[in-house]
């Protein structure tokens, strides 16, 4: 089942106040950035963030759930509603991924 639309503007919409938020579009789903990094994504209507030390702190009793088949688990978000939450959720787990890879040309 992919994501909707709708879902996604909704999440987008929550998070709109949070500087350096992307979004791409990648088979049905939403991949997730924040300045550049994978924080997370929406898979199946379902708001999903890369476990760090941080995320895992603010969210202690988070469900981890697979994105997909053969990937990572990954922390379900269930306070959707809470901006002021999610931003310093994706901005705790921002600062503690890896810099992105270069790619090479």
């Amino acid at each position: 089942m992919a994501s909707s639309k709708s879902y996604q503007s909704f999440i987008a919409d929550q998070l709109s106040a949070l500087a350096g938020v992307s979004w791409r579009a990648m088979m049905g789903e939403y991949i997730l950035y924040l300045n550049g990094k994978i924080v997370g994504g929406i898979y199946d209507d379902r708001l999903l963030v890369k476990p760090t030390p941080s995320t895992e702190a603010m969210m202690p009793a988070a469900v981890r759930e697979l994105p997909y088949e053969g990937a990572k688990e990954m922390l379900l978000v269930d306070k959707v509603e809470d901006r002021v939450f999610l931003e310093a959720l994706l901005t705790a787990a921002a600062e503690e991924l890896p810099e992105p890879k270069k790619r090479s040309r």
